[in-house]
């Protein structure tokens, strides 16, 4: 749960210029050469139209036909290569799935705040050009339910938390860092799916959002725990004060005179 670049929808086939040749024909080539289309490429090829139809329709809405009309070969050309519609949801899902997982590698050089931003940015990215793919993804589809789809969603969160840890400089987080990390990733992902129903909210505001929800998180358990609270001390102090933390800082201190005071009460 980009600022960073924008990739093509869902990955796409590794050559546009053969994606529509029947199987068993020759091909065109670049650079005038005509061959035939290995057992591989064409596996990659079928990956990549897949994924463009359910970057716009959800995967449950595509059928094989479709497929194969947009892939240029017959329908049972297609099961010779999937025994079905299902080992190729999973083929494809593994491929965005491992996209997915790269929008959340950032260079460790700067301040937190700013990171967190171009990786949200990478991520709205994917999301926005993937959206139906992306809501099917992690809300139900034809693969999800199994043990491989289920893995592959799982293997993205854990490489979203495995990032964070990284920028964080933390190998062996203690339990309430791994609880922020891991409920701030899964804000991401439902924040996302919230949003592409309707987009009611900028996306740009959304980004920004999610990174000071990742410092309100730490802030929070920090106050709770003085190793928490050396992490996040530590992180504050290389924020810049026009940073994405220092603007959250700025906009708490902007609210906090607007906030009636609350008499002090007992406990019962």
């Amino acid at each position: 749960m980009g600022v960073g670049c924008r990739s093509t929808p869902w990955p796409a086939p590794a050559h546009h210029a053969s994606a529509t040749a029947p199987l068993g024909t020759l091909s065109t080539m670049t650079t005038g050469v005509r061959r035939r289309m290995g057992v591989e490429e064409r596996r990659q090829q079928l990956i990549g139209v897949a994924l463009e139809l359910f970057s716009h329709r959800s995967p449950d809405e595509v059928s094989i036909d479709e497929i194969a009309a947009a892939a240029g070969i017959s329908r049972p050309l297609v099961y010779h290569y999937f025994p079905g519609k299902q080992s190729l949801y999973e083929a494809a899902l593994r491929r965005a799935a491992d996209e997915l997982a790269a929008r959340f590698v950032e260079p460790r050089e700067g301040p937190l705040g700013a990171r967190l931003l171009r990786v949200m940015g990478r991520f709205f990215d994917f999301v926005e050009e993937h959206g139906p793919g992306f809501s099917a993804l992690m809300r139900g589809g034809p693969a999800v339910g199994s043990s491989t789809a289920n893995a592959m969603i799982d293997g993205v969160r854990q490489a979203a938390y495995e990032q964070i840890l990284a920028h964080l400089g933390v190998e062996d987080p203690p339990a309430r860092l791994e609880s922020v990390v891991r409920s701030w990733v899964s804000l991401a992902e439902s924040t996302a799916l919230i949003w592409l129903d309707g987009r009611r909210i900028p996306r740009e505001e959304l980004e920004m959002q999610l990174v000071h929800d990742f410092a309100a998180l730490a802030a929070v358990s920090a106050a709770y725990n003085t190793e928490m609270a050396g992490i996040v001390l530590r992180v504050f102090a290389q924020e810049p004060a026009d940073g994405p933390f220092g603007e959250l800082l700025n906009r708490l201190s902007a609210l906090a005179p607007a906030v009636p005071a609350v008499p002090g009460q007992r406990l019962p």
